[in-house]
């Protein structure tokens, strides 16, 4: 991975919306001088696993970024974690002024209110990223608003392996959804925040980059670890990851229509194009895990997963929309009916949704 970025290798594509030219993005990224960029860390555990594996993973990020951590963890464990990371990182409660259903958005405003640098990444808590990839991304934020890098799986256990197709297909027809981002913090707040009160809020922020015209680059060649989900965690999210789709209404349909589809196939005894359809979507993912270079991150047994993942993806579908039909999906304590706004309706909202443009003045605790 190192070797890769060190090397100029990003083949991303830019999505300019609007009219604010800038540079392009920049070329080689050098070493990372201490603090070039802010790291925001949204958290909210309810138990300790982990907690000596991120500490020393925060430990060695401070070497390299200044790190926030805004946490929203019951009161015993916030102790918990302020007394592990005192001195290591900025540890905050989520300001108790924002109250969007969706507690990762309060995080995020919250630890952008209080970063200092103009170049800031945005990571869920099983995101690992080393000096190399930070350095790209504080190098590919020189012409962007909005970076979105690529996670991969690592270690890659069987359903680490499952969950990777999704990222195969996604890369092969456009770009996947990471679990992080690079952002211009001063281009946030000229935006105004972004709504924190749908569930598929990755889709909401890169959105409403576009929406306010901001300039969005995929970079599928900037890889960035991710530690899997337990099996346990990896169940919970299939219904909520395909609750995702019903704000992209033409990926929705596809997936509706897969197993009338499949169940007409197999009526009809029509075994071979059923055979021939798999082995298209294999395909499919295989052009995914070839972009690049993904071969030296993604296993070439990740693509014999894409049609599996495909069935759960179509029938998680119809069990989506029947949540949304029963007034949407659980999500913190919260049901949550809207995935994300279309860029058009975000693009009619004359003000922007979050107070305090000015950021980390406003903080009120």
């Amino acid at each position: 991975m190192t070797r890769m970025i060190g090397t100029r290798r990003w083949a991303g594509t830019a999505r300019v919306s609007g009219a604010r030219p800038m540079a392009g993005p920049a070329g080689a990224a050098g070493p990372l001088s201490r603090h070039v960029v802010d790291y925001v860390l949204p958290l909210r555990w309810d138990g300790d696993a982990g907690l000596d594996e991120l500490t020393a993973y925060l430990k060695e990020l401070s070497r390299h970024a200044r790190v926030i951590v805004v946490d929203g963890s019951r009161d015993e464990l916030f102790d918990r974690h302020a007394e592990r990371w005192r001195g290591l990182v900025t540890h905050v409660r989520p300001d108790p002024g924002l109250r969007f259903a969706n507690g990762k958005v309060n995080g995020v405003t919250t630890g952008l209110r209080l970063a200092r640098a103009q170049h800031v990444v945005i990571a869920d808590d099983d995101v690992r990223y080393d000096p190399a990839a930070l350095a790209g991304m504080d190098a590919l934020l020189a012409g962007a608003h909005l970076v979105r890098p690529q996670n991969h799986f690592d270690p890659l256990p069987w359903h680490a392996r499952w969950d990777t197709a999704r990222t195969l297909l996604n890369r092969a027809l456009g770009a996947d959804y990471p679990g992080t981002f690079g952002l211009r913090r001063a281009f946030f707040w000229e935006m105004g925040g972004y709504d924190g009160d749908v569930l598929f809020e990755n889709l909401e922020l890169i959105r409403t980059v576009r929406a306010r015209g901001g300039v969005e680059y995929h970079a599928p060649g900037l890889y960035v670890r991710r530690l899997p989900p337990d099996v346990s965690r990896f169940w919970s999210q299939r219904v909520r990851q395909a609750y995702d789709d019903l704000a992209q209404p033409v990926r929705l349909a596809l997936f509706l229509s897969v197993l009338p589809a499949v169940a007409a196939g197999l009526a009809r005894r029509r075994f071979g194009t059923l055979a021939v359809a798999a082995g298209l979507v294999v395909g499919l993912a295989e052009a995914g895990r070839r972009r690049a270079g993904g071969r030296r991150v993604f296993p070439w047994t990740a693509s014999l997963f894409a049609p599996v993942w495909v069935l759960e993806r179509a029938t998680c579908a119809w069990l989506a929309v029947g949540a949304a039909l029963g007034g949407g999906v659980p999500y913190a304590g919260h049901r949550l009916r809207r995935a994300a706004h279309s860029v058009r309706s975000l693009r009619r909202r004359p003000e922007p949704l979050s107070p305090g443009r000015d950021g980390y003045a406003r903080l009120t605790w």
